[in-house]
């Protein structure tokens, strides 16, 4: 019985806090590698060292160097859909007041974040990596689809019509926000306002 108090209670800290906090020194390690040299330099053996674990404890959360890279980036939109989704509910105004504050918000995490620019618009061919990408946009659909008809003050006669709406608009917000983190000639001011514009004109453009 002592030796499984001490399995899983360590100093006070739980056999499963010290996994998850290894967990985390890990993603931390390879985020900052990803984005101060590129993915190229991402490495079992550079996240380790600059993380302070060995191998072993690696291999404990990730079979291979792809599988972190995919848990980097699938964080890393998990935690910019949320900062967007929560600035949305938190404006009080309309629909073009949320969405100028979720297009906003959104975009000013990643300009104050050189780390999550360069992740964003790495190329790879690493499947798992446009897989996330795409959950991440199918999740935002969905959002739109829960949230629309009550912000559009109308229920569309034809649900697949809402649906085809929503995968055009978010498709096309996407297309523009990958451009402008290519080449950010707009500000994140203008850039939200030009999201908003389009997506009002495509969403009231169906209004009954």
């Amino acid at each position: 019985m002592a030796r499984s108090n001490v399995v899983r209670d360590y100093g006070g800290i739980s056999a499963l806090d010290r996994r998850a906090e290894r967990r985390r020194k890990l993603l931390e390690a390879g985020k900052r590698i990803w984005g101060e040299s590129g993915i190229a330099e991402v490495t079992v053996r550079g996240v380790c060292s600059a993380s302070g674990l060995t191998p072993r404890y690696f291999y404990e959360q990730f079979p291979n160097r792809d599988d972190l890279l995919v848990a980097i980036a699938d964080q890393l939109r998990t935690e910019l859909t949320a900062t967007m989704v929560t600035a949305s509910l938190a404006d009080p105004g309309d629909l073009g007041a949320k969405l100028r504050t979720a297009f906003t918000a959104f975009l000013d995490a990643v300009a104050a974040d050189p780390h999550s620019h360069r992740i964003l618009t790495t190329e790879s061919n690493i499947a798992g990596l446009r897989e996330g990408r795409d959950r991440m946009l199918d999740t935002i659909v969905e959002l739109v689809l829960h949230y629309g008809p009550g912000l559009l003050g109308f229920e569309p006669a034809d649900p697949a019509d809402l649906r085809r709406g929503a995968l055009f608009v978010v498709g096309g917000v996407n297309q523009l926000i990958e451009a402008w983190l290519r080449d950010p000639k707009e500000s994140t001011t203008e850039l939200a306002d030009i999201c908003v514009a389009l997506t009002l004109a495509t969403v009231t453009a169906r209004r009954p």
